[in-house]
């Protein structure tokens, strides 16, 4: 398969093309995604065009230093009632998202961008919709006290694939979507570049 580089230190994409043996190299994009996200957002663009946005930026800023190479650019939002919710910069944000998550249901959107020499060549967007578990303020803060610091801001409130699939009662879509790289659409693409 064609080498790329990955404008990410997401280990969970870095461990999803390794498990799919891709041959990368990891060049973070460094990209101060909130004031990107706060333009698009008063521009009244949808959660997906948000996430797509944020994938082509990350891409094309790690592009323009490595003209000719295949870079991978990757972002994921939450998406409730049309309203994006960002990673939380503490535990008390922690918890106001998971109580705003509580007993509902929300779409994990995720994008992905090829870009070469600067420019985007290829995207692609999925969601998966989730519906969180009726739980108390109690079951929220125990689920919390079992989060290491590092899983809670780098997934959001929740890793489905480990502790929190527990605050679900229903999961559809794309277990890759979920954990934030569409592994199946990427590999087509690549596989026909």
């Amino acid at each position: 398969m064609i080498k790329i580089i990955l404008a990410s230190q997401s280990k969970v994409r870095k461990n999803i093309l390794e498990e799919n043996g891709f041959t990368f190299e990891v060049r973070p994009s460094y990209v101060d995604e909130e004031p990107v996200k706060k333009s698009l957002i008063k521009e009244g663009e949808s959660p997906e065009i948000i996430s797509k946005n944020l994938a082509e930026l990350k891409a094309n800023k790690v592009s323009s230093s490595y003209p000719e190479k295949i870079v991978l650019g990757a972002d994921s939002v939450i998406d409730l009632n049309n309203s994006i919710i960002s990673k939380p910069k503490n535990r008390i944000e922690a918890m106001e998202i998971l109580k705003q998550l509580n007993n509902k249901k929300h779409y994990l959107i995720s994008s992905i961008c090829i870009s070469k020499n600067g420019s985007m060549i290829w995207n692609y967007t999925d969601k998966a919709l989730l519906k969180m578990k009726k739980l108390s303020e109690e079951e929220l803060s125990q689920y919390l006290t079992k989060i290491t610091d590092e899983n809670l801001y780098s997934y959001n409130v929740y890793q489905v694939e480990g502790e929190g699939k527990n605050l679900f009662s229903s999961i559809e879509g794309d277990k890759y979507t979920i954990m934030g790289l569409p592994i199946s659409e990427l590999k087509n693409y690549l596989k026909n570049l």
